[in-house]
């Protein structure tokens, strides 16, 4: 589509991208020489978000008719005619068989969105973009919630926002459509970090899905045996296990970012050329990852090369093992070993406690997002049946790991913490191939016996808790209420394979 604006800034370079976000009000220098920015949306805008269709059973979220997508069009056309915009091209991927190309266009006074997408995209000269977002950071979408609207137009691969200044929303802008590209392709677009273990055995690839929060970059990034990150949050799974990045950066959440617990993350946080976005800093620039008075949500972008050390997505070989990570704060083991079914019913089910990423309506509740993907347009079940071909098409292990606590919430005195060291020894022996297996009587997956790394038993088999603490009813209830929700749950999506439904029975 073609931008009509007054001024247009085409591709401009890194360092002219800094100069405009330094003008920009908003923006503060912080003691390591990188910009932040406040933003007014500090998080993604699920209810504002709108694909357009004039038949709703062809998507997982809310709709919009085609007639209305145009009326929107219209207005946001008519006020970028007025407007000075900056036009970022770039690849989602950089696998030449595989990448797509994509553009970001949006409005100069909101530049630190266009620097940070320049960060993610892979280099790309010329040529017209597969997938585009339009972006209007200060137009009102009035009748929309919060006069906020994002219209996903999947038949043209055009995305276009108003009235969020909030990063979030270009970057999902376009994996969202390119999502629907890679199941159109045979495979699965995946809310998935990657990395390459080395072990005595050989490198093993692992896939690790997890909602925003839930560990996901801390899983990613955490090293086990010199292990290297590969991507940070989206891959495409194919069949027979191949797998393909999407992007040449991260967008980190930088709460409680602690450098003894992820030195890398911090060291490319701390770089010059980062983008922090609702990160505290005091008058004196001092930046604090622990303080949240304005928000939990806060962000960074960086690039692969400030890790030091990644491995490019080209180079590596078909997935070993998917974990499936979920912060829970009760039954759920450190980690559980899934059949092929169970996997696909565990992932559709992406239990998980909600974090700031989804805003004040997710925060703090228990939910249940397919796939813990809440960027896949088309109906959800149909991530249910792909995941199980696509497993069924390569053997990978696959693993339920909560990254959360057992026995109970942060304030109940009788709960534990499954802490990022927990998590790190499981993922390292699962790698190695040490951990001791049994089966769980109550849900039928195989909980572990031993890991080398973790000492307390009770995190690996909580009803060992339940039991010493005399809350055998508690245990017992809360096993009967999760078989019966999670069956209603799986029931509700129509497409889905019976055979997944009753991996949870």
């Amino acid at each position: 589509m073609q931008l009509d604006a007054r001024t247009v800034h085409d591709n401009p370079s890194p360092a002219e991208l800094r100069k405009f976000t330094e003008e920009m009000p908003q923006c503060r220098i912080t003691e390591f020489d990188n910009v932040n920015v406040q933003t007014r949306v500090t998080s993604r805008s699920a209810g504002s978000t709108f694909v357009v269709t004039d038949d709703p059973s062809t998507a997982s979220g809310k709709t919009m008719t085609r007639e209305e997508y145009d009326r929107v069009a219209r207005l946001q056309d008519e006020y970028i005619a007025k407007q000075d915009m900056v036009v970022v091209d770039g690849y989602i991927g950089n696998d030449e068989t595989f990448r797509t190309p994509a553009r970001l266009s949006i409005e100069k006074a909101n530049a630190n969105v266009a620097g940070m997408q320049q960060k993610l995209y892979f280099p790309r000269e010329g040529g017209e973009p597969e997938v585009q977002v339009v972006y209007t950071p200060n137009l009102p979408a009035p009748g929309y919630p919060d006069d906020r609207v994002i219209a996903v137009d999947l038949e043209n691969g055009v995305t276009r926002v108003l009235n969020a200044d909030y990063f979030g929303e270009s970057k999902k802008g376009g994996l969202r459509m390119w999502n629907r590209i890679v199941y159109g392709r045979g495979g699965l677009g995946l809310h998935a970090g990657c990395k390459v273990i080395p072990t005595d055995g050989g490198e093993k690839v692992f896939l690790i899905i997890g909602l925003s929060g839930t560990g996901k970059t801390t899983t990613t990034f955490t090293t086990q045996n010199d292990s290297l990150p590969v991507q940070d949050d989206f891959v495409a799974l194919m069949p027979g296990g191949k797998t393909y990045g999407t992007e040449n950066g991260c967008f980190a959440k930088t709460f409680s970012l602690d450098p003894d617990f992820e030195p890398n993350i911090f060291r490319a946080v701390t770089q010059p050329t980062a983008y922090l976005e609702n990160v505290y800093q005091d008058q004196k620039a001092r930046v604090n990852f622990f303080e949240t008075s304005y928000t939990k949500n806060g962000r960074a972008v960086f690039g692969m090369d400030d890790l030091g050390r990644f491995r490019d997505a080209r180079a590596v070989g078909t997935v070993d093992c998917l974990l499936i990570l979920n912060w829970n704060e009760n039954i759920i083991p450190a980690v559980a070993k899934l059949s092929q079914e169970q996997a696909a019913a565990y992932f559709m089910l992406g239990e998980t406690t909600g974090t700031s990423a989804g805003g004040k309506a997710e925060e703090g509740k228990f939910l249940r997002v397919p796939g813990t993907n809440p960027f896949f347009p088309l109906p959800h079940g149909l991530q249910g049946n792909r995941i199980l071909e696509l497993l069924a098409s390569h053997p990978i292990d696959v693993f339920l790991m909560n990254t959360g606590r057992v026995g109970g919430r942060e304030d109940d005195e009788r709960s534990k913490k499954v802490k990022i060291p927990h998590s790190s020894a499981i993922v390292k022996s699962i790698a190695e191939g040490t951990i001791s297996w049994t089966g769980d009587d109550d849900f039928g997956y195989r909980i572990a016996q031993d890991v080398p790394g973790i000492e307390d038993p009770e995190l690996l088999q909580p009803i060992r808790l339940y039991e010493r603490q005399g809350r055998n009813d508690e245990y017992r209830e809360l096993v009967q209420r999760f078989k019966a929700e999670r069956r209603d749950t799986l029931e509700k999506f129509p497409e889905l394979s019976k055979d997944i439904v009753s991996a949870v029975a």
